[in-house]
């Protein structure tokens, strides 16, 4: 079986669980690549440590000026090697990518929409960048956030923090967003501060557990506008309740037509939309079709292997899809953009149904 942690391991890890075959060793493994974002700004980026009722750490992406500085990564050494070891992959295989985010670069001029990002069971702040990356090169500061016994992270020092066996709820991730927005009013952080944001427009987006935890957060939290869910299973105790405001589920079939995510449906009360990408697995909407596809090519993996971590979708293709459904949702909710991509079904998205 599939699990959340399997999927975001293996797109560090494959080359280290398929055999390369004869011949010999590479010298070093070569670097995996992020697709670029197609906005016209720059990417800055700052790490962020909250302490106080709970230490998190969490990332700042935002539109910034010209900077050669230094690239952030996907994800530290450390919490990477954990990740990988916990899977049972050779902890020693670094394939991570490095971003577009360059940190510390000054932050451009204006007053930035803002979106939260929560995400997916034993997983890491890093696991939609493709979809953060194109937010922010259109002009959204997004903060994405590492629920602290849930996520691979590290924290000031190098200190390691790991998923623990304890159950980890999507309120528990919901509470955490609902602490960051509140720091986010005061927000200092090297060149960015709140002057820089526009908290009058906020949105939350979550891959998977994090899809549900948008859904609480709206649910507790009306400062937040608008939400995304990305194939979240809705499944809490107590599951979420009528949302007055525009929330969208991109979905795959591991949550398509489940009840839960039926039972949210009816509860939506403002600007709905179901839509599914055909072929889509349920790792199609975070970075794993990108980093997967491109192991498959270095370590010879079957296509039935492929299709097993990331479903039959072209990788190419879910791609654009993070790209523009989740930019065409907040330009619309936030910034009030007509968007003729969320009234039917698009000709350039062939694969994309409105479920309802």
């Amino acid at each position: 079986m599939i699990t959340r942690r399997s999927l975001l391991a293996a797109a560090l890890a494959a080359g280290a669980a398929v055999p390369l075959g004869a011949g010999p060793a590479l010298a070093a493994p070569p670097r995996l690549r992020l697709p670029r974002p197609t906005g016209p700004h720059p990417i800055g980026v700052v790490p962020w440590h909250l302490t106080g009722a709970r230490e998190l750490m969490a990332s700042v992406w935002y539109p910034a000026r010209v900077s050669h500085r230094r690239r952030a990564e996907w994800l530290l050494p450390a919490p990477t090697r954990a990740l990988l070891g916990a899977v049972g992959f050779d902890q020693n295989v670094a394939l991570a990518p490095v971003t577009a985010g360059r940190l510390g670069a000054p932050v451009a001029a204006g007053r930035h929409p803002v979106i939260l990002y929560s995400h997916g069971n034993d997983g890491h702040r890093g696991e939609a960048t493709t979809m953060v990356q194109e937010l922010v090169s259109h002009g959204y500061v997004v903060v994405t956030v590492d629920h602290t016994g849930d996520a691979y992270t590290e924290f000031p020092g190098g200190r390691l923090s790991v998923p623990d066996e304890g159950s980890f709820t999507p309120w528990d991730s919901a509470h955490d967003m609902v602490l960051v927005l509140d720091r986010v009013e005061d927000l200092a952080l090297g060149p960015v501060s709140a002057a820089a944001l526009d908290l009058r427009r906020v949105g939350i987006a979550g891959w998977s557990k994090g899809g549900t935890s948008a859904a609480l957060v709206m649910n507790i939290d009306r400062r937040v506008r608008a939400g995304l869910s990305l194939d979240g299973p809705m499944e809490s105790q107590p599951r979420p309740t009528a949302i007055d405001r525009p929330f969208m589920l991109m979905t795959a079939e591991s949550v398509r037509g489940t009840e839960p995510v039926d039972t949210l449906w009816s509860l939506l009360r403002g600007w709905r939309l179901t839509m599914h990408a055909c072929g889509a697995a349920h790792g199609s909407y975070c970075d794993n079709p990108t980093l997967l596809t491109q192991l498959a090519r270095i370590t010879g993996m079957s296509d039935e292997e492929l299709i097993e971590w990331i479903g039959t979708l072209d990788a190419g293709r879910a791609t654009r899809i993070q790209q523009a459904y989740p930019l065409a949702f907040f330009d619309l909710h936030l910034r009030g953009r007509r968007q003729r991509l969320l009234e039917r079904p698009s000709p350039a998205f062939p694969e994309v149904r409105f479920i309802r």
